[in-house]
């Protein structure tokens, strides 16, 4: 039997803008997805077929990767569902790790450049930054330019990542549900249509990727005010994107009263939201108050696990 296990990821500044090349910098939270894996007289998955739509990430890093006989996979999360918080992401990768675990080699970089493809064929257009800061944990940015602490290359069609390990402080997020999963997919293609066809959606995604690299140096100097401001920013500018909802407002305005500031986090239109705050109980309680469902996440310096 193999295990893998790996970690969810909470986007900082940079959804949607990195799907057309800017920045975005993730970090790697302490809520992670487990898989195991055993040879089997066939395939399932929690004892359900593996076809089943719920495991399509699970189908496909096997169909990508796996030319071996069949196998029973066990899969044990705490990543909520749809939140955006990189279930998918996890998933994926810890099913790869374990595929890799049974056949006794893991590569890093090449798992997160097959964790990237699985997410882009189950979804139709992604970038890899949930993957890859699943693959490599603590925090990773998306650079157009090659710079220090590079990672790895990720490369599709004309398009073209280079994530970067970073180093920010520990820290304490307030997450804030809304309880809806907003597919990824149909908000990303629906993004892609408003900047084609407003010059202000353009200009939206450009400052997004300047506040990306403005956030990151204001968490390396432990300067949580300034990032705090950017992150209300942030926000605003992909509530122009058109991925914004009620009830994320809701919990961004019952949280900020106690936080340095708040965001929306991932793909949006339902999912989450989160605060960077030094009161965590004032905010998850002032969450819960406005209805959603709060709690806190740490960032995490573990990325993949996986042994046989």
């Amino acid at each position: 039997m193999a295990r893998a296990s790996a970690p969810g990821k909470l986007i900082l500044y940079g959804e949607h803008a990195v799907v057309f090349g800017e920045p975005a910098l993730a970090t790697a939270i302490d809520l992670r997805t487990e898989v195991y894996a055993r040879l089997h007289d066939e395939w399932l998955v929690d004892g359900a077929s593996l076809q089943d739509s719920k495991y399509a990430y699970v189908r496909r890093a096997v169909e990508n990767t796996w030319d071996g006989p069949p196998l029973w996979i066990e899969i044990r999360s705490m990543i909520p569902l749809g939140c955006g918080l990189g279930s998918s992401a996890a998933v994926t990768v810890a099913t790869l790790g374990a595929l890799a675990a049974l056949k006794g080699r893991i590569d890093i970089g090449a798992l997160a450049k097959d964790a990237f493809e699985v997410e882009q064929s189950v979804q139709g257009r992604a970038s890899p930054i949930d993957t890859s800061t699943s693959c490599h944990g603590s925090a990773v940015v998306v650079r157009r330019q090659e710079g220090e602490d590079v990672l790895w290359a990720i490369e599709k069609g004309d398009r073209r990542w280079l994530l970067h390990h970073a180093s920010l402080p520990t820290t304490n997020l307030v997450v804030g549900n809304t309880g809806i999963a907003a597919p990824t997919g149909p908000l990303v293609a629906a993004v892609k249509d408003r900047v084609e066809r407003d010059p202000r959606a353009a200009d939206a995604i450009r400052e997004i990727g300047e506040i990306t690299i403005d956030g990151l140096r204001a968490f390396e100097r432990g300067d949580f005010v300034r990032a705090g401001e950017l992150m209300d920013r942030d926000h605003e500018l992909l509530n122009l994107l058109g991925v914004g909802h009620p009830l994320l407002e809701k919990f961004v305005a019952a949280a900020r009263p106690h936080a340095f500031g708040a965001k929306l986090t991932g793909a949006g239109g339902g999912g989450s939201m989160f605060a960077l705050t030094d009161d965590p109980e004032a905010v998850r309680t002032a969450i819960e108050r406005a209805g959603g469902k709060a709690f806190v996440v740490a960032t995490e310096s573990k990325g993949l696990e996986a042994a046989p």
